[in-house]
């Protein structure tokens, strides 16, 4: 169970897709994953203070993948072992490569 300090921001961070659909994601996801996050979360930014990012161009289900990749990242980056291939479907490829460019991850 989380309390209200780790949910405003001291162990998660909470992002706001375009649609207003909410996920929770560690904070040291969100550092490690995105050099763009990395920025507001440590920065001045009103997300720093907040531990919310909002993202109005970025859809559900695009996000939902990022935050997909941020996960695999983080769990093969020093792996020894075979690493598996993160599936990506066609239809989305260029809205994720969008995405991806602007999070920096």
């Amino acid at each position: 169970m989380t309390s209200d300090d780790e949910i405003s921001g001291d162990t998660y961070v909470k992002l706001v897709s375009a649609e207003g659909h909410e996920f929770f994601l560690e904070r040291q996801i969100a550092i490690a994953g995105s050099k763009t996050m990395r920025t507001m979360l440590e920065s001045q930014f009103r997300e720093a203070d907040e531990g919310i990012i909002r993202f109005p161009e970025i859809t559900t289900h695009i996000l939902e993948k990022v935050l997909q990749y941020m996960h695999y990242k983080v769990r093969y980056s020093d792996s020894n072992a075979r690493i598996p291939e993160f599936q990506i479907e066609p239809e989305i490829a260029l809205e994720l490569l969008v995405a991806s460019s602007f999070l920096d991850c």
